[in-house]
């Protein structure tokens, strides 16, 4: 699933590329794509708009319309959003269209894709937001769109008990966080997935909260991570590279980076993977 820095990386590609833009066109084919509030409202709310704004809140991507309204992507997934010249062969999948006003003489389309179709394409009052998207308002600190240090975390991270990664992939206390980022910034942390929240020191506290906003810049720096299933990609197609810095996600049973003593390992826990060091993380 594509986490904060991919979702990051999209949502800029869409401020450089759509926002200013009128969309003369709209095409919804999966419905699927669209349950929350139905075609004929993604149609109507869409066509003839212009994006005024691109926004990010943990893995939602918010564009704000010059109609007042906004529009919201969720890549969940298998998501993508695809730019490419009217007329180019659309890829399988692709569920939601938008025609962007000619730029330069060129007339260009924005594309959802979403071989899965848990990903959702949503226009909305954004006066409604409560009722039409419950979930924005629940979710916890953004470390990159809101102000983030160890006191954020520690306020954030007060009074909850158990496992430390459940926590930081609970989208009401960190949101953005997913699989790939929480295993390397445990890694670098020094902190094992099932260490117990309310074990942690201060001095723990202020190294993970470091750790969460390095990680992250650095791989939205990187355009993110795309994995061996290439499902992840930029607005132009492009894969991200930061899987290359991976120090545990993916790497089970190859040699520690960091120590170079012990193996990656990998544990499944609640249907989920969890990769780690066992001599680095305590």
């Amino acid at each position: 699933m594509p986490e904060l820095p991919e979702v990051e990386t999209v949502r800029r590609g869409i401020e450089s590329r759509v926002v200013g833009r009128r969309i003369s066109h709209v095409e919804v084919g999966r419905e699927r794509s669209v349950r929350r509030v139905g075609k004929e409202a993604v149609i109507h709310g869409l066509l003839g708009a212009t994006l005024v704004s691109a926004r990010r809140r943990g893995k939602y991507i918010l564009c704000d319309l010059d109609t007042g309204e906004q529009l919201m992507i969720h890549l969940r997934m298998s998501g993508r959003v695809l730019v490419e010249k009217a007329g180019t062969k659309r890829p399988p999948h692709t569920h939601v269209v938008l025609t962007l006003a000619e730029r330069d003489g060129v007339i260009e389309e924005m594309w959802f894709v979403d071989p899965r179709t848990f990903g959702e394409v949503v226009v909305f009052d954004p006066a409604h937001t409560a009722e039409v998207l419950p979930e924005l308002a629940r979710l916890g600190v953004d470390p990159i769109v809101d102000e983030f240090n160890a006191d954020v975390l520690a306020r954030a991270l007060r009074g909850r008990r158990g496992a430390l990664k459940p926590l930081l992939l609970n989208q009401h206390v960190v949101a953005g966080i997913g699989n790939i980022y929480a295993d390397e910034i445990l890694h670098l942390a020094g902190l094992r997935w099932n260490r117990t929240v309310d074990s942690l020191s201060r001095k723990k506290i202020n190294e993970l909260a470091t750790h969460i906003s390095e990680v992250l810049t650095q791989a939205i720096e990187a355009g993110g991570s795309t994995l061996q299933d290439t499902q992840y990609v930029d607005i132009e197609g492009n894969v991200g590279s930061f899987q290359e810095n991976h120090r545990v996600y993916g790497r089970e049973g190859q040699g520690c980076i960091t120590c170079g003593k012990v193996s990656i390992r990998r544990v499944i826990v609640a249907g989920r993977s969890t990769s780690y060091c066992p001599r680095c993380q305590k």
